[in-house]
């Protein structure tokens, strides 16, 4: 189920509506539902060096942390996201 409302929802709401396979990514801002195109080119390069120097660091310093392919971070509310 893809959630494309102009009324805001809460964060547990849009998890429960995430579909489990898209081509698209979804990102929660201020209560709404943003339907994004999936990283290509450039940014998917930037995002893939980012990464492995991310766990390069992450496995030299023997921190016990990994990076997921895909996560979701939900930030604190005073953010002003």
């Amino acid at each position: 189920m893809v959630l494309a409302s102009s009324t805001t929802i809460s964060f547990d709401d849009f998890i429960a509506g995430l579909p489990e396979r898209s081509e698209y990514r979804y990102e929660f801002r201020n209560g709404e539902v943003l339907e994004m195109p999936k990283p290509r080119g450039q940014h998917s390069e930037v995002a893939g060096f980012s990464h492995d120097e991310l766990a390069l660091e992450i496995r030299r310093s023997q921190m016990p942390y990994f990076i997921p392919k895909e996560c979701l971070i939900k930030l604190p509310d005073h953010t002003g996201y």
